[in-house]
């Protein structure tokens, strides 16, 4: 008896396997879910990109429906959708830059230039236009860990009480903000 058992174990793990990857099969690999939709904005006080003598807070930001548009220039999917982002605030839309800096490791002692990053942060929104009120610096990644970012281009809906509404992996342009962020901006605002 206890051989026959032995002899299903590999079996019922085969059944099992093929059911996990079977699954794999039809799940959507571009919708990456952060499991902070429907909760409000995790806690942060971080700093301005081009003034660290300023601080943001999740607070500074309530009363505001807004994007939260994590971002890098080292990002060639970020820089093509700046010229979009910025069309969208030209349209009244409330975009808010969370700099994803990918070179920073102060686990390993970088030496880490803020001048020279702002110098080429500002060089690309010259280029491309700068959709961003502001920019908050997250070196650490405090905040993108906490809002289950995974890399550059994310942006996330906010509405006014600080609740997550829609997470976006990858870039906003025309079809996605049609499909996906105008209908539930328009239903935010009437």
């Amino acid at each position: 008896m206890n051989r026959k058992l032995l002899g299903l174990i590999p079996f019922l793990i085969f059944i099992l396997l093929c059911v996990f990857l079977y699954q794999g099969l039809f799940g959507n690999p571009r919708e990456l879910q952060t499991g902070r939709i429907g909760h409000t904005m995790p806690s942060f006080t971080l700093p301005d990109l081009m003034d660290e003598q300023k601080q943001w807070q999740d607070k500074d930001l309530i009363g505001d429906v807004y994007l939260l548009n994590v971002w890098g220039t080292w990002c060639p999917t970020c820089i093509a959708e700046l010229s979009y982002l910025t069309e969208l605030k030209e349209q009244g839309v409330k975009i808010i830059g969370l700099y994803y800096e990918q070179a920073y490791d102060p686990d390993f002692g970088d030496q880490f230039d803020i001048n020279k990053l702002r110098a080429e942060v500002q060089a690309m929104l010259a280029r491309t236009g700068n959709p961003y009120q502001f920019n908050i610096l997250d070196l650490n990644r405090t905040l993108a860990l906490d809002l289950g970012v995974s890399g550059a281009p994310e942006t996330f809906l906010v509405d006014k009480k600080g609740t997550i509404l829609l997470h976006h992996t990858g870039d906003i342009n025309q079809r996605v903000w049609r499909s996906k962020f105008a209908p539930k901006i328009m239903e935010l605002t009437q």
